[in-house]
């Protein structure tokens, strides 16, 4: 089995910052793309960043300058740096990686959210 398990989300004024993390553990031969997503109230899912194995990102245009997403391969952790946060980023934020079990093939797989409240 694979689980992925979030934690840093909380309730941060205007113009802070909060780091999420995202834990991979199981039965785990190689973790590919890493990514962040986040679900605000009454909206769809939306990306918000995502990191490819070598180290590539792709941050959403809402994001960009602000968020910054990282990787520690060695402990298959993934990492989203939240600066200057507005209160539209509020929402809950989900970790997704794309794990190879070996023999078993590549598969996605979620963690199960992180609430992120901006507000004064």
């Amino acid at each position: 089995q694979v689980q992925l398990v979030e934690s840093g989300g909380g309730l941060v004024q205007p113009g802070g910052s909060l780091r999420l993390s995202c834990a991979a553990s199981g039965n785990i031969f190689r973790v590919n793309a890493m990514g962040w997503y986040r679900q605000a109230p009454g909206k769809q899912r939306e990306l918000v960043a995502t990191i490819t194995s070598a180290g590539s990102t792709h941050y959403a245009d809402s994001v960009k300058g602000r968020f910054t997403i990282s990787r520690d391969s060695a402990t298959n952790t993934g990492y989203l740096e939240m600066n200057s946060l507005k209160p539209e980023d509020t929402a809950v934020y989900y970790c997704n990686a794309n794990i190879y079990r070996y023999g078993l093939g590549s598969y996605d797989y979620w963690g199960q959210g992180t609430q992120v409240t901006v507000s004064s």
